[in-house]
């Protein structure tokens, strides 16, 4: 009988300690040990030669869509396209139709997690007016990594734009709560702007700076007043990063790589509503800001919010057009770009995707190559040129704003638990001997 289930050979394995030459063994879904092991000794050999073995990517901000809104997005689309961009786990989000706002919807979507998965999940439930008072139970459903707000527009009732709702909500519980922070006011009395101009162009002067800074700074009085982590999603703006590096006592912060890699005014030119995203992408100098706020420590997260919609729908006239593009199979390729770029080290970029989320989240057993823990990998070639187009995006529309966008970095393979569910641009298969399941957060 093999010692163990699978032994990654001959690849450069980022590690805790170190980024080196080193062979992984695996058993039972669980990374066994590092060093070099006899090939023998397995009953799987995964020949890693020229390659880089990294943790697989937490993508802690998704959207799937599902249930109400197939039509542009399912599980099932959506956990293919995390296996193709070398994602083994995501956080998805509670603005779906019925909104996850109870234990019944968030069982309903563990559930669909585990009949239609390709990877790992976990699903936030949503804090609202609506179920205010039970949400302390209700952040430590299994397979909930935590209570998400919003801001700024959003569905239906899980808006929360009062500082009273919000106090409310930041009361009842304890854990790290996510938000989405736009003032839904100013976004109010600006909406003119865009419905006058009628083109995507004006997305970051309606959904201005001051958008962003006045829900920030809200958010941060109330946690502070609850005595309440808060991890701020999607940061866009200069003025934001300098706030949040004066709060790094209660805040976390995450940015997309949307952000670091977009910029306006040309991609609205370029892409129209295919750049449409809230909060909005920006000019330059935020994108300077953001870079520098990675570089400084400030960011501990990145995260795709891949939020899909059909090409149909995003041809409508603007405003009317829905804000949110795909992510989630371009987040690494993208990164590992602007690594070859050196505009990060491949260690920083590991703690932006695998233990920052672990951190952030405390996540048990992911998010580092580690005896121990799950034997999650992204194995890439950073060396790889390739061509991003939208007939390689498995999500369910089928389009990206990169369709064409030449990168350097490609992942080659992804691990969930030991099972490889894609190598070389081709889906293998779900994990037969270690299905998906949620990730447990502590």
């Amino acid at each position: 009988m093999s010692s163990y289930d699978l032994i990654i050979k001959n690849g450069t394995v980022a590690t805790p300690g170190a980024i080196e030459a080193m062979d992984v063994a695996v058993k039972d879904g669980k990374i066994a040990g590092l060093g070099c092991f006899d090939a023998g000794s397995a009953a799987e050999v995964f020949d890693a030669t020229g390659l880089h073995v990294l943790p697989g990517v937490i993508d802690t901000q998704v959207h799937f869509r599902e249930p109400g809104a197939e039509h542009k997005e399912d599980i099932a689309h959506g956990t293919m396209a995390a296996a193709m961009g070398g994602v083994t786990a995501i956080f998805e989000m509670p603005n779906t139709n019925p909104l996850t706002l109870t234990p019944e919807t968030h069982a309903d979507k563990i559930a669909r997690g585990e009949a239609g998965g390709w990877v790992d999940f976990a699903f936030f439930v949503g804090g609202s007016a609506e179920n205010v008072g039970k949400l302390h139970e209700y952040e430590n459903l299994p397979g909930c990594p935590g209570i998400k707000i919003f801001m700024g527009s959003s569905t239906g009732s899980l808006l929360a734009k009062d500082d009273e709702t919000l106090a409310k909500i930041l009361a009842d519980g304890h854990r790290r709560f996510a938000v989405h922070a736009e003032d839904e006011y100013r976004l109010e009395e600006r909406k003119h702007i865009a419905e006058k101009e009628g083109h995507p162009r004006v997305h970051n002067i309606w959904r201005d700076e001051e958008t962003a800074v006045l829900a920030t700074n809200r958010i941060l009085k109330l946690a502070r007043a609850a005595g309440r982590p808060v991890h701020i999603l999607h940061v866009t703006t200069a003025e934001e990063m300098d706030i949040l590096a004066a709060n790094k006592d209660i805040a976390t912060v995450e940015v997309t790589p949307n952000h670091l890699t977009l910029a306006a005014p040309d991609c609205y030119e370029e892409l129209g509503s295919l750049a449409q995203m809230n909060p909005p992408v920006r000019e330059k100098h935020h994108q300077d800001a953001l870079w520098r706020a990675i570089e400084q420590g400030v960011v501990d997260v990145i995260g795709s919010d891949h939020a899909p919609h059909t090409l149909e729908e995003k041809a409508k006239p603007y405003p009317q057009t829905p804000s949110g593009m795909t992510g989630v199979q371009t987040l690494l390729v993208n990164m590992l770009n602007h690594v070859n770029e050196g505009r990060l080290s491949l260690r920083r970029l590991v703690e932006l995707t695998s233990a920052g989320p672990q951190r952030v989240y405390n996540i048990a057993c992911k998010g580092r190559i580690a005896k121990g823990y799950d034997a999650d990998f992204a194995i890439v070639d950073l060396k790889a040129k390739r061509t991003i187009t939208n007939n390689w995006i498995a999500s369910k529309c089928g389009w990206t704003p990169y369709d064409g966008k030449k990168v350097t970095g490609w992942v080659m393979a992804t691990l969930v638990r030991g099972n490889v569910v894609m190598r070389e641009d081709e889906l293998v298969g779900k994990a037969s001997g270690a299905p998906v399941r949620f990730v447990e957060t502590l």
